[in-house]
């Protein structure tokens, strides 16, 4: 059955490809966080075990959003690591063990440069391809990424406090007389 959604073949070929990079990057990013979830050491295994099992959760929740909305636009999504891999913006850091903090650093670029990728593909698609409806979807996506990349900068955040509890190279703003 033709699909007759106001979008011409193309257009949604042009949305389905755009659906298929986020969901190489978003796969591979879960991959990433689940394994920095087994191999955490140190102070802070504890908190950040707990927060990154929450965003895990998230990603494979977004992982299944995306190729359903790929399959509602009539296109399949990707399912290969091999073509995650080729399609991905992100780079895996095979057979590294990083430091905790390390760790923290690799997966909040990581949501930093999704969230640059989706912001090209969300005007990508509203004005290239006239698909408000995965413009607005990427849209949510994006601010998912971008609550989790939050939460991994304040944790570096945290570590650069001075004694006083500034933060260490941070203007401080002066006192009102």
């Amino acid at each position: 059955m033709a699909i007759n959604i106001g979008l011409t073949d193309e257009q949604r070929q042009g949305s389905v490809d755009i659906l298929n990079k986020a969901l190489s990057d978003t796969y591979l990013l879960l991959i990433k966080t689940k394994k920095y979830h087994w191999d955490v050491v140190g102070p802070q295994f504890r908190s950040l075990h707990s927060l990154w099992e929450e965003h895990y959760e998230a990603l494979t929740d977004s992982i299944d959003e995306i190729a359903e909305r790929s399959r509602a636009l009539g296109g399949y999504p990707l399912g290969t690591a091999e073509g995650f891999l080729k399609n991905a913006s992100i780079r895996e850091h095979a057979g590294d063990l990083p430091s905790a903090t390390e760790m923290v650093r690799r997966l909040a670029t990581d949501h930093e440069q999704i969230i640059r990728n989706l912001r090209e593909s969300i005007d990508q698609c509203s004005e290239q391809y006239h698909d408000e409806g995965t413009a607005d979807f990427l849209t949510g996506l994006m601010e998912g990424h971008e609550e989790m990349a939050w939460m991994l900068r304040s944790f570096i955040e945290g570590e650069s406090l001075n004694p006083s509890g500034d933060r260490e190279g941070e203007l401080q703003t002066p006192a009102k007389a």
